[in-house]
């Protein structure tokens, strides 16, 4: 266990820059250099660094660097993913995007747009996008694995030969992924946005943002559940924590599986391990939360002691 790599991975951090170099500082990175670095660990960043906070820049000035230096690898969030897809027009309909500016995705993305809004940064804009198009969609590494949002090995293995060597997308898979009813929009709606539950006609609920939605984050990784209250994300109402589930409805993660973390689901309280071979990082930083890393060392048995937290 000595021998391998030890890492920080550390969650969502939506433009909350303040937060990030807080904790980099209370983990033992060191920015004399120009960049946080630490003499035997590395950060793995598990996306998620725009929208929402005031630091959109800052954030990815700190995490850009590191990542080129060596001493940081990231994986895409959905957050990374809709960014390209805003700025990348549809090669089928060149006065279109990939995804539409209407009010809505407008609204979602208006901090990443109002911290690159100078036409001075337009090459500064081009170099994060490009940026973002080097982040992989997932890494498995030195007995760990590290994803946005759900570890789903039947759709990882049928997106592998569609991806570049190291698990980053092509122009063509960003374009696929932004068309319903491909096997690329499946993947991603998966992978970075996590597995849903679809609910009954008739039954819907509002999300944090208000927004109408008919179908419920799950938790994945359950191997067994009886109803939606036990496999569902959050707290809902009796007609929806009630419906029945079926194992075609789980996705699941074997007991003896590496240790996979994620990010994106707005955790809320102390951090602790969901399993003991899973991990969420996503503590709510950009709704008062917490922004929270994970000091891995090459344990198979996550541990609460190895969370740290701002």
């Amino acid at each position: 266990m000595n021998n391998k790599q030890k890492y920080d991975l550390i969650g969502d951090i939506h433009g909350h820059a303040n937060d990030l170099s807080s904790l980099l500082s209370e983990l033992g990175y060191d920015d004399a250099e120009g960049y946080f670095q630490h003499p035997d660990r590395k950060v793995i960043f598990l996306g998620d660094f725009i929208d929402r906070g005031s630091n959109q820049k800052r954030v990815l000035d700190i995490v850009m660097p590191m990542v080129k230096a060596g001493i940081a690898r990231a994986v895409m969030g959905n957050h990374e993913f809709n960014a390209l897809a805003f700025h990348t027009k549809d090669p089928n309909n060149l006065s279109a995007w990939l995804r539409k500016r209407d009010d809505k995705n407008i609204s979602q993305h208006i901090a990443f747009l109002n911290a690159y809004s100078s036409p001075k940064l337009k090459n500064e804009l081009e170099e994060v996008l490009d940026f973002f198009r080097s982040l992989p969609l997932w890494l498995e590494l030195d007995g760990i694995r590290v994803i946005h949002a759900c570890w789903h090995d039947e759709i990882i293995q049928s997106i592998r030969p569609k991806l570049n060597d190291d698990n980053t997308m092509t122009n063509e898979f960003l374009v696929a992924a932004n068309t319903k009813n491909t096997i690329e929009h499946h993947a991603i709606e998966n992978l970075l946005k996590g597995v849903e539950f679809k609910l009954a006609d008739g039954i819907s609920f509002f999300d944090k943002d208000g927004h109408e939605r008919h179908e419920v984050r799950t938790r994945w990784w359950l191997n067994d559940a009886k109803d939606l209250g036990e496999l569902a994300f959050g707290r809902y109402e009796k007609d929806i924590t009630d419906l029945p589930v079926n194992t075609n409805d789980l996705v699941g993660y074997p007991d003896n599986a590496p240790p996979v973390f994620i990010g994106h689901y707005w955790l809320k309280g102390t951090p602790t391990p969901l399993a003991d071979n899973i991990a969420c990082l996503d503590y709510s930083v950009a709704k008062h939360g917490k922004l929270v890393a994970y000091r891995w060392s090459g344990e198979q048995t996550l541990s609460t002691d190895n969370f740290s937290y701002i």
